[in-house]
């Protein structure tokens, strides 16, 4: 075919649940819908994804493929509306060339996240950038009403989408495994918590929309968010923590999101915070406290419901302010040191470059607790570890949602085709 096999530098692979075909935007071409041509497009597509603004030139160096073929190829993908052509760069010697960019509108996503505390649906362009934003708050998510609620909310950012919803290639819901988890804790039922448990939420969904749909942990939805779009871009192996109403979390092995074989990889909140039995002859010891009720903001709307206020500010700016501050700071101390614990017990059997911490609260509050977790690493023993090196996350609240958003956009145009959740599929 005359096209070398490329080079590319920190690929990053396409996750898949998906139950139907996605709309053919990037076109197959000859006998074989997955052959080197179309590899070829998806890794100049994520070579211009990662670089940003690419000449042609550049963009044979990026990939390794030849100028003849990035000539036909950037054809091709400006023909199917994939890639734009910037202004020529002038003033140097020999023609001008000219950069190709991402078209926002040549694919779009939908990103829904289904959490404990509230529901978020997110329109994500080809660039990674949010169109629409929806949000629904709750106290604890009830079936009958929120499922009919997700298809309106669908339904209307589809119909408001006009000619461009052609391009809508896939919608990603992020959700807890087991939502009715720790239903105890929550003070909910147990007959709220089995309703959610026996719902079939990827079958849910796919009734209430053609577009293919794929299902990812709510965590591990976030990792790939950071993997994709934010300090992950940067490092090859890190743990990822991630705070919300429950503590979370997602590994990140050689640039590809590690889901294990029940896709629990990464599930800190279950992570015992003491031994669960003593010495022959002594007093045995309750079962051991976990992660979950340590780390958890859920601890944090306790101690705010306790002083009569308002449990939802440990999710916002309030919590760093009066006369929240002085139940947060007890707060972050205590989880700083749970988390440090954590960090510890992943970095023992993960050789990691860092662990990145990130969660559905202000950015404030994650510099502090950020800051609390230093501190608190300071009181283990390194002895025969490498300590690895503490980083904020990028995205924030929108992390799960935006990388259920990432998931069809990735699987679609992403050049690597192992799966991020090997389990999901």
């Amino acid at each position: 075919m005359g096209e070398n096999h490329p080079k590319m530098k920190n690929p990053v692979s396409a996750p898949t649940a998906s139950r139907a075909e996605a709309p053919p935007i990037l076109r197959p071409r000859g006998s074989n819908h997955v052959g080197m041509r179309q590899f070829n497009e998806r890794v100049v597509l994520q070579a211009v994804r990662l670089h940003g603004s690419v000449p042609k030139a550049e963009l044979a160096r990026l990939t390794g493929l030849s100028a003849q073929t990035i000539g036909l190829i950037t054809t091709r993908l400006e023909d199917d509306g994939l890639l734009l052509r910037h202004a020529p760069l002038r003033g140097r010697i020999g023609q001008p060339s000219v950069p190709l960019a991402l078209n926002p509108d040549g694919a779009f996503a939908l990103g829904i996240k289904l959490g404990r505390r509230s529901t978020d649906c997110l329109l994500v362009d080809f660039t990674g950038q949010v169109r629409q934003r929806a949000t629904l708050a709750y106290d604890f998510p009830d079936a009958a009403s929120l499922l009919p609620t997700i298809a309106e909310r669908i339904a209307a950012i589809e119909g408001g989408m006009g000619a461009l919803a052609s391009r809508l290639v896939g919608v990603g819901v992020a959700a807890p495994f087991n939502l009715g988890g720790w239903h105890k804790m929550l003070g909910l039922s147990q007959t709220s918590s089995d309703r959610w448990n026996q719902i079939d939420l990827l079958a849910e969904v796919q009734a209430m929309t053609r577009t293919p749909v794929s299902f990812a942990k709510d965590t591990q939805a976030a990792c790939v968010a950071e993997l994709v779009a934010g300090r992950g871009r940067d490092l090859k192996s890190f743990l990822y923590l991630f705070i919300d109403t429950f503590v979370g979390g997602g590994v990140v092995i050689n640039s590809h999101l590690h889901g294990g074989v029940h896709g629990n990889s990464g599930a800190v909140a279950s992570l015992p915070l003491q031994l669960a039995s003593s010495p022959v002859g002594e007093p045995s010891v309750r079962m051991p406290e976990q992660l979950i009720g340590h780390a958890s903001l859920w601890e944090l709307e306790q101690r705010f419901g306790a002083a009569g206020l308002e449990p939802s500010a440990a999710y916002d700016d309030r919590a760093t302010s009066a006369p929240y501050l002085q139940h947060t700071e007890p707060w972050t101390a205590h989880a700083a040191q749970a988390l440090a614990q954590c960090v510890v017990s992943g970095t023992a059997f993960l050789d990691l470059d860092a662990v990145v911490i990130d969660g559905s609260f202000s950015r404030a509050m994650l510099t502090r607790l950020l800051a609390q977790t230093e501190v608190a690493l300071e009181d283990y023993n390194w002895e025969g570890l490498w300590r690895p090196q503490l980083i904020a996350g990028d995205i924030g609240s929108d992390a799960r949602a935006l990388g259920g958003a990432l998931l069809p956009l990735h699987e679609n145009f992403a050049p690597d085709r192992d799966l991020f959740l090997k389990a999901m599929a």
